[in-house]
């Protein structure tokens, strides 16, 4: 897999959430803090802000119109509301997520112009959480380019369709269609990270856009248990041993074998809270050939041992159980 996909898939767990939401100004709502999940708003219709509570980040506000996408990556405390100066009346929304629309009929929040926003919630695990997330802004805006970023665009329609309209099939297209939209934000945002400022981005944004060093990430992710060595991740590149280690390193924060010894783990993590596969088979698809080594990597690693690890995360995999696209809502 590339790096993008492979960090979405081992950080989600549960089943992504969405709901279309009509308010008519004035209207505020507040979203509590929720660490472990992930929140995306797009205007369909309208206008809207989203301003984080003052004890939540000192980011600015952002003025979002029609076909813009906000994108929350840790859960933020947030307000989203028809102006900067609306006062909250409701009850926070539950963490993690969407706002519940009213059955059948509009939200009572007053009596002017309508915005109608398409919301969604994904559950990510804390324990899992890539720096490729951590280095992103608490509240990244994604504003809309009729010459740019068509795929956001396209998701967000199908999206939409299938909300306003359930049909055959809904209950399953609404999940991956999150997943979709997610990566796409994604996807744009590191794209465009070199060009934002004026200037090279540094960290991950470098990192994803620098060839030599993407080239490494990508070899690591593709086949995590291969016997990497930092030569052999250099030959990948197509650069010295020495260059390659020093460019990693500045770029990601950690050295090659230090954040592919991190991925082993953390991938370890996810199949021991995903399947009941053998310690033995773990540890053989993270690259240990000794379920003893494995053991003990895995121990200095997490503080606990595979098997009392996978005792306390119980089959906490992405799709466990089945609701429907507006289930908890």
């Amino acid at each position: 897999m590339d790096v993008l996909s492979d960090v979405i898939a081992v950080m989600r767990t549960g089943r992504p959430r969405s709901a279309l939401v009509r308010h008519h100004a004035p209207w505020a709502r507040e979203f509590a803090s929720a660490p472990g999940s992930a929140g995306l708003h797009v205007v369909l219709r309208g206008s809207c802000v989203l301003r984080p509570t003052a004890a939540a980040t000192a980011q600015q506000a952002v003025d979002a119109g029609p076909g813009d996408v906000v994108f929350v990556p840790r859960g933020t405390a947030h307000v989203l509301a028809d102006s900067p100066g609306t006062a909250v009346t409701a009850p926070p929304c539950e963490p993690g997520a969407p706002p519940r629309p009213a059955a059948g009929a509009d939200r009572a929040d007053g009596t002017g112009p309508a915005t109608v926003l398409l919301c969604g919630a994904y559950r990510l695990d804390p324990q899992r959480t890539h720096p490729l997330l951590a280095a992103l802004p608490d509240l990244v805006h994604l504003p809309a380019a009729p010459a740019g970023h068509q795929e956001p665009t396209a998701a967000v329609r199908l999206l939409a369709g299938e909300l306003e309209r359930p049909r055959l099939g809904t209950d399953a297209i609404v999940p991956s269609l999150l997943d979709a939209l997610l990566l796409y934000v994604l996807r744009a945002w590191y794209g465009d990270a070199p060009l934002r400022g004026g200037r090279l981005a540094t960290g991950w944004a470098a990192a994803l856009n620098d060839p030599p060093v993407a080239a490494g990430l990508r070899a690591m992710h593709r086949t995590p248990a291969a016997p990497w060595t930092v030569e052999r991740l250099a030959r990948e590149a197509g650069l010295s041993r020495a260059a390659f280690a020093r460019r990693f390193t500045a770029l990601t924060g950690r050295p090659p074998l230090g954040y592919l010894t991190w991925w082993r783990m953390t991938l370890a993590a996810r199949l021991l809270s995903t399947s009941a596969l053998p310690l033995a088979s773990v540890a053989a698809q993270v690259g240990y050939t000794s379920e003893f080594a494995f053991a003990h990597a895995f121990k200095r690693w997490c503080g606990t041992a595979p098997g009392r690890y996978r005792r306390a995360h119980p089959q906490d995999g992405p799709h466990r159980g089945r609701t429907s696209p507006t289930d908890g809502m």
